[in-house]
């Protein structure tokens, strides 16, 4: 019998470049020493798009660590990231920017590898108009916590320091950006925010607001310009605009909701708790939220034009909190082509339900607009629910 041990040193780095999945690559580096001498990072292809994984929410009695499901094997992995302790987490590339409570610290943070960039810490810029919102005003202490609602990289700091972090912020959801060496944060000019997605394609940052505006953002120079828009979908109620690149092409996809009170389905067996406001007028009532359906659109940028779309082909989008990603199906044992996989990204609810959330996950078909669940269990915060993380090496 062969000793898988004494395999040639060349054969096995041939061998684990091949390797897609994070989690084989991992368990490829403990088979024995000489297999671990070869599962470096300078062998494992980094540039490849990989499937995230689920990071769970933050649990009480073991709030270091942070448990990661994969989708491919159903593979539960459980690390210590005590960086991310209390924080409120985004994600792009692989990267977290995290939040702390009273925002005194910002920074980037690589899960898997415990390396961290601070970021400058105030990211609030004082608005052209005065503000008048109780509602907010009496929510202050925890909208820090929720206050950058997407981060999205141009490249990944792993691999160079030329890029740039974009992030959109605060109750209104400016665009504001940061280079590696800024002292402070740059707010993008030239709109009213309300911002719900970017992406940065082509060399660009492509934005989307709630009212389906797609701009192009001038970030040449060490003075952004202003933003310049270059097509109107039609305005969803109750939905959120993500935007995202795939197989290079640009798409857009809305999510719209179903808010409900009393619930017969089967996310009626967990009810959250709502937080009373002063108009309502009844107490004790179990509410919570749903996706309803995704509504997808291809777009042409040299006519400016979205056509809505059934067919995804052999992509799947990942969204959420995260920057908005699209894998090819057939590279990846367990995921379904033309579906859409998310999670919580209600905002509106992390204001209203005290247990938290993360309820309204699951995956998308978007040929007979069915709904799957993608995680049996129940992992709910209201400061950082599930979200998606790309298994990287750093």
């Amino acid at each position: 019998m062969s000793d898988w041990s004494e395999l040639h040193r060349d054969l096995l780095v041939l061998v684990v470049r091949h390797i897609n999945l994070i989690e084989d690559y991992l368990n490829f580096g403990t088979v024995c020493k000489s297999w671990h001498s070869v599962a470096t990072k300078d062998n494992f292809n980094s540039e490849l798009v990989r499937v995230p994984w689920l990071m769970l929410a933050e649990e009480e009695d073991d709030d270091t660590c942070r448990k990661f499901f994969s989708l491919s094997n159903g593979m539960i992995l459980k690390k210590s990231i005590p960086g991310a302790r209390g924080k409120r987490c985004v994600e792009s590339m692989g990267w977290l920017v995290t939040v702390g409570k009273e925002e005194s610290e910002i920074n980037m943070l690589h899960p898997f590898s415990g390396v961290k960039i601070q970021l400058p810490h105030r990211i609030h810029i004082p608005l052209p108009y005065p503000v008048n919102n109780d509602y907010y005003r009496l929510n202050d202490n925890f909208v820090s916590w929720v206050s950058i609602h997407k981060a999205v990289l141009s490249a990944n700091p792993s691999h160079t320091s030329d890029y740039i972090l974009m992030i959109i912020e605060g109750d209104f959801s400016f665009l504001c950006l940061w280079r590696p060496g800024d002292l402070s944060w740059t707010r993008l000019p030239g709109y009213n925010g309300q911002i719900t997605d970017v992406v940065c394609f082509n060399g660009n940052f492509y934005a989307i607001n709630y009212k389906g505006c797609i701009l192009v953002c001038d970030v040449a120079g060490s003075k952004p310009g202003k933003n310049h828009m270059i097509a109107q979908l039609e305005p969803c109620i109750d939905g959120i605009y993500y935007i995202l690149e795939s197989l290079g092409s640009l798409f857009v996809a809305v999510q719209q909701f179903v808010y409900i009170r009393y619930v017969t389905d089967d996310r009626g067996r967990i009810p959250l708790t709502h937080i009373p406001g002063e108009d309502d007028d009844e107490e004790n009532i179990s509410y919570t939220y749903r996706t309803k359906t995704f509504l997808v659109y291809k777009f042409d940028l040299d006519n400016c034009k979205a056509t809505q779309t059934r067919d995804l082909g052999d992509r799947a989008f990942f969204l959420g909190p995260n920057a908005s990603l699209s894998v090819q199906a057939s590279q990846f044992p367990g995921i379904k082509p033309n579906h859409i996989y998310f999670t919580d990204n209600c905002l509106n609810a992390y204001l209203q339900f005290e247990g938290g959330v993360g309820l309204d996950m699951g995956v998308f078909n978007l040929a007979d607009e069915s709904i799957q669940p993608h995680y049996d269990g129940v992992s709910l915060s209201r400061v950082c629910p599930p979200i998606w993380v790309t298994p990287n090496l750093c």
